[in-house]
Parts: structure tokens; sequence; C-alpha cells
């Protein structure tokens, strides 16, 4: 039987449809709306860096442009409907997944109970008693009131101390979970103060979590190989997800396709069954610009993104200043179905003013009136989002696009 196949525009277009990505950044974006959103998403990542706006603030405004970060801080530290916990890397879940996140639990107390207790010695055991108690006896605590303490050799782990790897490790392991974040410092309290019993309660069977994580991963995808199937929410491995895509094409929950990429090249893939009728009726996205973040779970997957876009896209923050092209920290710029170009781009002066420092557009993009003029009014508004009052531009910052900085 032929295998079907998905020409690059509609797999752009089917793939950024199901990232929230092929409609007008617009509609509410708090309480219910909010939770909608992330539960489309499936996770946001979090992370540190803060040169315009936190990881998981821009990857929402990008898809939301009234989102604000105080509705996140409300639906996750009040409203109880997300919790932080770890896919690839650190994240904002739905609380509903909670249950399917037990697997992971098990399975990050068998990995990680020998290693850290190999690199803390015998007494490691005695320290997790301790600092679960200390939480259970004096509430919500963080790494910082065991500052005074220090690891007594080097561990690989940034030198931590032993109570801020038992803080790690419980967290880890489904015993803690984070309250909040002050600044960006996690705390930590007993799971069963965070997580609302109605999901905490709740179990489900290692094969049920499989079944689950595979069939809302490959949703929100669109379409996806058995690897990528795996990484999504780095829940299951890479044998169960292929045991499961065996298993659903043999009862014909999904089908295989191939999948050309923007070279022209066909990588086979599978996709839900009842997906395919519905290609004709996939959006094409607004051609407005959208600067995306660097975390943006359209991009995460690198090679992904530069097969189906063909975007090349690494941070270059480990990369020596004289060696870079680009700024060791640009934004993704995307217009319509087309990633265009990156931009380098931070606040300044206690975040009143917004400074580009250039626009590096990708090959065969032609920085035109028009374009440049959409590109502006991208950044106007993204300035707006950082609460800067002013936007400033370097001489010559739409820079040729083989040209460095």
């Amino acid at each position: 039987m032929t295998v079907p196949r998905l020409s690059n525009p509609i797999a752009r277009r089917l793939f950024l449809d199901r990232h929230a990505l092929a409609e007008p950044p617009a509609g509410p974006a708090k309480g219910q709306a909010l939770a909608d959103l992330i539960n489309r998403l499936g996770f946001v990542q979090v992370d540190s860096v803060n040169t315009f706006a936190r990881a998981h603030d821009l990857i929402l405004w990008s898809r939301r442009a009234s989102y604000r970060p105080a509705s996140l801080r409300w639906l996750n530290d009040r409203a109880r409907a997300t919790f932080e916990h770890w896919t690839h890397d650190a994240s904002i879940v739905p609380v509903a997944f909670f249950p399917h996140w037990r697997l992971r639990f098990a399975r990050d107390r068998a990995r990680l109970h020998h290693r850290w207790k190999d690199w803390h010695g015998g007494a490691f055991h005695g320290e997790l008693d301790r600092v679960l108690a200390h939480v259970a006896d004096h509430g919500p605590v963080c790494s910082a009131d065991f500052s005074g303490e220090r690891a007594s050799k080097s561990t690989g782990w940034w030198d931590w101390h032993p109570s801020k790897t038992a803080l790690e490790y419980l967290w880890r392991t489904g015993e803690l979970s984070v309250t909040r974040r002050d600044g960006f410092r996690k705390q930590y309290d007993l799971t069963e103060r965070v997580i609302p019993a109605s999901v905490r309660d709740r179990r489900v069977t290692s094969a049920e979590t499989v079944d689950w994580a595979c069939s809302a991963a490959l949703a929100r995808l669109g379409f996806a190989t058995r690897g990528e199937l795996a990484a999504f929410w780095a829940l299951v491995t890479p044998q169960e997800a292929g045991d499961w895509v065996a298993g659903a094409l043999a009862d014909g929950r999904i089908v295989e396709v191939d999948i050309e990429g923007a070279d022209g090249r066909l990588r086979r893939s599978v996709m839900a069954s009842d997906r395919l009728a519905g290609l004709g009726c996939v959006p094409e996205p607004p051609r407005r610009m959208r600067i995306l973040s660097p975390f943006d779970p359209a991009l995460r997957d690198r090679a992904r993104a530069e097969r189906l876009f063909g975007f090349r896209y690494r941070i270059e923050i480990f990369v020596p200043a004289a060696q870079r092209r680009y700024g060791y920290y640009v934004f993704p710029v995307l217009e319509g179905a087309r990633m265009v170009g990156r931009i380098d781009m931070a606040t300044q002066e206690a975040r009143t003013r917004l400074a580009v420092r250039a626009f590096w557009p990708e090959a065969g993009v032609a920085m035109g009136k028009g374009r440049v003029a959409r590109l502006q009014a991208e950044i106007a508004r993204a300035a707006r989002f950082a609460g800067c009052g002013d936007v400033t531009y370097a001489k010559d910052w739409v820079r040729p696009a083989a040209a460095k900085p």
C-alpha cells in the first residue's frame, strides 16, 4: 500500500497548528484560557535566562499577546492548575497529568539513588529524612535555607551541599513539589500540600502511562517518529515508544506517512489515522512576525526544526565570542510558516529600554520596507510586553544573511 506523503508546506502548517502558531496571537490569556493553552502545548519549559523575557513567559506571549507573567504565577501557585517538574528540562505541566509522572518518579528514584548515595556517602538516607522532616515541620524551603552547608567533595552537580542534593532528589522522586518560585528560586513543600488530592491520589499503571504519553505526544506534534514520541515528555523509553507504534499501527489507530523536509528529503513518521482526512483544512498561519523563545516547543528539537523549516538554530552561549556568528542568545523570528531570521535584543537601564542590536535574515529572505515594518511592529509589541517605554536600534541593525556581528 502506498504510504501517504505530506508536502513540506502542509507539514509545516500542520506542525505550527499543533503548536498554536497557525492562528493570530489573540484572545484571553488568564485563568481557564491560559490553562487550556498550556494543555494544548503539553508543557512550557522554564528557563532562568532573562535578557528580554523568561522562556515560559515568551512562549505563552507569542501565542497570546494579552498574556502577562502574573497570570501564570496565579495559575501555578494558587489555582494549582499546573505543577512544575521535569520533561526534557524543568517545565510547567498541567496538573491533570500528575498521575503519569509517577512513572518518572519511580525511574528517577532507581537511577538517582545509587548515584547520589555514592557521591554523598552512606549518610545520604539520613539527610533525606532530615530534610523531609524539616519541610514537614516548617513549611516551604529553598536551597538557600541550607546555604551554610557545603559539599565535602566535588560532586559534579555544582558542588551542591548535601541538603540541596536532598531537596532535588526528593523533588525528582515526587515526595516534594515546587510550591512556587521566588524570583527564580524554587520553594519546595510536601507534595500532599501542593498537588490537589483529586489527581495526587489517582493511580495509573505503567502501561497506561506509556499509552497516554505516546498518544498525547502525537496529538501535540501532528506527526512524529518513534524517537520523537519518546522525547516529547521524556517519560517513556525509545523501546516503549517503538512497541506502542507497532501496536497502534496494527490496531489502525495510526498510519505511516512520509514527511517532506525543507530540502525535499522524506522522513518516515506516523500520525493519527483520523487526521489524514483533515489536512486540507489546516489553517495558513498569519503573515505577521512573531518573536519566539529559544526554548519554544516548536523549536526545541533543533534537528527537526532544521529538517522541517531549513532553520539551523543553535544557542551560542558556550561558543567563544570571536567564533560566534550571531549573539550568544538570539531569538528566532517566525513569519507565516517560515522561519525568517533571528534577532539579538535585550532590555537595558532597569528594563526601561529595549535595545535591538541586530537582525540576521535567513538566506533568501529579502528585507524590504514592508517586512522591516512588520518586524518593527513586533519589536514594539515585545517592548510593551517587557515593560519598556523605549526601543533603540543599533546602526545597520538589519544585517546581511551571512554577515558576522
